[in-house]
C-alpha cells in the first residue's frame, strides 16, 4: 500500500478531462474578465427596477452564484403571479468572445464535490452577474400568472 496522499481534487480534474471538458479557463477568458471589471453592465432603454421585490432564491444563504430568483404575490382576483428572474449574463459577454465560446463548449458547472467546476468564471457567475441583494444587476425577468 502507497503512502502517497490521495489527491481528490486532482482526480477530479482528471475525470473533467477524461469526459471531454475543459476545466481550465484559456488565457484570453482572464483577460475579458479584468476588462470587464472596469465597465458598467450593457444594458437596453426597457430596464426595470424591480429591486424593491421581495425577491427569494433557491440557493442557500451563503451561495454568492445566484444566477435565478423568484418573487411571487396573489392578486386580487385570487390569480398568483410568478416572476423568475435570470442573471442576464449576455449583458456582460459578448456572443463570440472566449468567455462565450468557453460556456457553450461546456454548457454546465459541474459539481464533483471536493470541486466544482464553473462554466463561467467566477467573477462572473459570484460577482458580476450574480442577483446577490443589494445589488444592481441585469437580469431577465419571467412572467407568469397562475390560475388557482
Amino acid at each position: 500500500m502507497s503512502n502517497t496522499p490521495f489527491d481528490l481534487r486532482a482526480r477530479a480534474h482528471q475525470a473533467m478531462l477524461d469526459a471531454g471538458f475543459h476545466p481550465d479557463f484559456p488565457p484570453a477568458v482572464a483577460r475579458e474578465i479584468q476588462a470587464l471589471k472596469s465597465l458598467p453592465p450593457s444594458g437596453s432603454s426597457q430596464v426595470r427596477d424591480l429591486r424593491a421585490l421581495l425577491w427569494s432564491s433557491i440557493d442557500n444563504d451563503s451561495s454568492r452564484d445566484l444566477d435565478q430568483v423568484e418573487y411571487a404575490e396573489k392578486l386580487p382576483d385570487g390569480t398568483i403571479r410568478l416572476l423568475v428572474g435570470i442573471a442576464d449574463v449576455d449583458s456582460s459577454v459578448r456572443k463570440g468572445s472566449a468567455t462565450d465560446l468557453h460556456a457553450s463548449t461546456e454548457t454546465t458547472s459541474v459539481y464533483t464535490g471536493v470541486a466544482t467546476f464553473p462554466m463561467l468564471p467566477e467573477e462572473l457567475s459570484t460577482d458580476l452577474t450574480s442577483l446577490r441583494d443589494a445589488q444592481e444587476r441585469l437580469s431577465i425577468v419571467i412572467e407568469l400568472q397562475v390560475l388557482e
